[in-house]
């Protein structure tokens, strides 16, 4: 038997739909948009031929709007506020503005919406959401001239650790653009489908992200038109940027010691230092006369000095890798291909370090500026005319519930393929308890103050029951854009709540990246905080339980077993004050010890009771049935 492995809701193979869905790579630096043409994806360009769209917004003071290359020459003239790298602030909120790489500096102002920044311009204030809304008119317009047809349709690459309030954000940058977003799919997995599918590749393949400001590692498996992501992992403070700055301290200590540059100058000098590191990707050395606003001297940089100079930041992106493979169990070898994606990938010590650690050449028949945009008309093709293939992306950070105690219960471990619906029952606390608060926590650590609250809802109408008999299933379901719903359902009534998961803001690159770090380096001690508040949450338990049964059966105790058991309560509670799970464990096991005799004069006193004013005979007629 043959199965046909389509793309979920994709029409079939021989359906001619009347338009065409593009792949736009709505980049931090520049953008792309694409389309099959044929067999194959196509870049489409601009009328002089320019395939690269500049991520640059420029508002002038009498409301006119420019984008791309226009943005950038309205930098150099007065009364104009030009908005550069806007991805950095989709999902963000007000307090999280730093105006990185732009000429102009842009405010925050009131924001439009609870929660969500907005950016001081001539006329007014804008929102990211806006500013990114231009971006993509720009590239529909594009895509339309280009293809002489309406195009309303496609597919939009984020970020593999772009969170939930991002995602968003791209989706309504995209609404107010006029586009219906089939999919959004990370910029790793786009360019491994475009390798794949070129190269009719299958096997373990590594994508190696490096960008003007982030680097990304994905891990992908594929196999017969299936591409499934194993495990990814990153650095969202790394990319060629940060060369450029490594080279500017340099240059400033060396040329310009006594004269502190102003924001406007050190993007100058970063400007021509980029140029020069881009011409040291091709020759061993470069000479060039830089001048920062009225100082000029010659600058000499060879490719040794370079390299000298990011050594460091290129060896934080190897250990990054080791992590992620360690994730997924292989070893470098098992590696079939690195797919390289990224302009600062065209670096050579990038390239002979990531060739040292695979012990292979990296693959780079693809241009890596484009490969993103490749995989995302690719991916919009597959949606909209039928595919061979199948993706599955995963879960970037692990999504769980608070649990009594302080602690997180994960319900959707990071890297599980989406889309995906996974459940979890959980039971009632105390005796009577009639609701339950579904609190929503993302993040890999194991106590709710360490990870990011999502979401909060409460479930109502629980039947009133002893306290571990309450049932309320809930379930998580992220879709294929990687955006959450959270549903809870009491079992005995059947009392439904949901609420999709839509924070005021989201975490910014940075942070996610933080949270990842710290979960590898605080995994032991989070272990042992979790084990240590499992251990007082069962205590307590223990302790209510005991209460309850001596508040209904105390007069059963001589005073001297009375005393004793309140001793080990007393120890009891004075090791849940401290730090020492095992004393904690001990002096449970101790008050088990100590009360057991009580627990078996309760059992007895039940069956005495339940055999007041019955015969021998008639408990042999209860238990025979008659």
């Amino acid at each position: 038997m043959l199965l046909d492995i389509r793309e979920p809701d994709a029409p079939e193979q021989n359906e001619t739909p009347n338009r065409v869905a593009v792949g736009i790579d709505l980049g931090t630096t520049h953008s792309l948009v694409a389309a099959m043409q044929g067999e194959a994806p196509s870049i489409l360009t601009a009328e002089d031929g320019e395939a690269l769209l500049p991520s640059v917004v420029a508002y002038g003071k009498g409301g006119t709007i420019t984008v791309g290359r226009e943005a950038l020459k309205r930098a150099e003239r007065p009364g104009a506020t030009v908005i550069r790298s806007v991805k950095r602030l989709m999902g963000r909120g007000r307090g999280d503005i730093a105006p990185v790489g732009t000429q102009m500096a842009y405010d925050v102002s009131e924001s439009k919406s609870e929660g969500m920044v907005s950016l001081r311009v001539p006329k007014g204030s804008v929102t990211p959401v806006e500013v990114s809304a231009e971006i993509l008119r720009t590239i529909r317009k594009r895509a339309e001239d280009a293809l002489e047809m309406d195009v309303s349709q496609a597919v939009i690459t984020v970020p593999a650790y772009f969170d939930d309030g991002a995602r968003k954000a791209t989706l309504d940058a995209a609404a107010l653009a006029g586009l219906e977003v089939l999919r959004l799919i990370s910029e790793p997995t786009a360019a491994a489908l475009a390798y794949g599918l070129d190269t009719g590749s299958e096997g373990l393949y590594a994508v190696y992200d490096l960008g003007g400001g982030t680097f990304d590692l994905s891990l992908l498996k594929m196999e017969k038109g299936i591409f499934q992501v194993l495990a990814t992992g990153g650095d969202a403070a790394l990319g060629g940027d940060d060369f450029d700055h490594e080279l500017a301290e340099a240059v400033i200590a060396e040329h310009l010691p006594e004269q502190k540059l102003t924001p406007c100058q050190l993007v100058t000098l970063l400007s021509q230092l980029r140029t020069m590191r881009e011409v040291l990707t091709q020759e061993a050395a470069c000479t060039q006369t830089v001048d920062v606003h009225g100082k000029t001297f010659s600058l000499t940089l060879t490719q040794s000095q370079l390299e000298a100079y990011i050594q460091p930041l290129v060896q934080r992106t190897i250990d990054i890798m080791h992590d992620v493979l360690m994730d997924a169990g292989v070893a470098p070898e098992d590696v079939k291909g690195v797919v390289l994606v990224g302009g600062a990938t065209r670096t050579p010590l990038v390239r002979k370090m990531v060739e040292d650690f695979y012990g292979a050449p990296p693959l780079t028949n693809l241009d890596p500026d484009r490969v993103v945009a490749m995989g995302a008309a690719i991916q919009a093709h597959a949606l909209t005319r039928g595919s061979d293939t199948l993706l599955l992306d995963v879960v970037p950070l692990s999504l769980g519930l608070e649990t009594m105690g302080g602690m997180v219960e994960k319900v959707i471990p990071r890297n599980t393929p989406i889309p995906t619906a996974q459940a979890q029952t959980f039971t009632t606390w105390q005796d009577g308890q009639t609701a339950m608060k579904i609190h929503v926590l993302q993040g890999e650590r194991e106590m709710v103050d360490q990870c990011r609250s999502l979401a909060q809802f409460v479930l109502t109408g629980i039947p009133p029951m002893k306290a571990g008999m309450g049932r309320v299933e809930v379930t998580f379901q992220v879709d294929a854009d990687g955006l959450l719903m959270v549903s809870a359902k009491e079992l005995v009534t059947g009392t439904v709540q949901k609420v999709a998961v839509k924070p005021s803001y989201g975490l910014t690159d940075e942070e996610m990246e933080r949270m990842l770090r710290e979960s590898m380096e605080h995994a032991r001690e989070d272990i042992t905080q979790r084990l240590l508040a499992e251990s007082r949450l069962e205590a307590q338990r223990m302790l209510d339980t005991l209460q309850e049964a001596l508040d209904e059966d105390g007069d059963l105790l001589e005073v001297e077993e009375r005393a004793a058991i309140d001793t080990q309560v007393t120890a009891l509670r004075l090791a849940m004050e401290g730090q020492d799970r095992d004393a904690i464990d001990a002096a449970a096991m101790a008050l088990d010890n100590t009360s057991k005799a009580f627990a078996e004069c309760r059992v007895d006193e039940a069956f005495r009771r339940a055999m007041r004013g019955r015969t021998v005979g008639d408990m042999e007629r209860a238990v025979s049935g008659e």
